[in-house]
């Protein structure tokens, strides 16, 4: 990348019955990661990556993170998570800017609040969050959901079809609000 200016990371997460959650309840998560991004919502920039995965709830599975149940908080968080692997792996990113449409998973993630439940998941998202933070310049943003903006309704995509078990669509037969 060369420069400082930061790519933008879009993490959504999605459940599809998010009352009464147990472990076996299907949720999924999704990223996108865009360079060159405005950050106005029309989808300009550059899509870099992107990835997506069910939540995992078995502590015996080697994807597990710590999350007790299948919902939409868990969902956002795995979406955080991934990301920050995904940063950390990566070579040449000074910056980033995790955008969701979750407060809530921003701010435990950020460690300005504490979680009440999903407690181990909470606590490997906030330390993935302080060893980005100390590699990188890193940030997180609130961006409203469902209105159309095109990176963020591409995580939500990605997220959707993880938690239904389906591949989502090659991004040129995509559009926003597809789910």
């Amino acid at each position: 990348m060369g420069s400082t200016r930061p790519v933008h990371i879009y993490v959504d997460g999605s459940c599809g019955e998010n009352r009464n959650v147990t472990s076996d309840t299907k949720a999924g998560w999704g990223f996108c990661v865009i360079s060159e991004d405005t950050g106005s919502g029309n989808g300009k920039g550059i899509l870099l990556t992107e990835s997506f995965g069910h939540v995992v709830t078995d502590p015996e599975d080697g994807g597990f993170l710590g999350a007790e149940v299948g919902s939409n908080n868990t969902a956002e968080l795995s979406a955080i998570a991934h990301a920050l692997r995904w940063v950390v792996l990566e070579k040449g990113i000074e910056a980033a800017i995790v955008r969701s449409d979750s407060t809530y998973a921003l701010n435990i993630a950020s460690g300005t609040w504490e979680a009440k439940a999903n407690q181990e998941l909470a606590r490997r998202v906030s330390s993935l969050w302080r060893e980005v933070s100390g590699l990188i310049i890193l940030s997180g943003e609130h961006v409203p959901a469902h209105t159309g903006h095109r990176w963020n309704e591409r995580a939500d995509h990605l997220a959707f079809r993880a938690m239904k078990g389906e591949s989502p669509l090659p991004l040129q037969f995509w559009k926003p609000g597809k789910r």
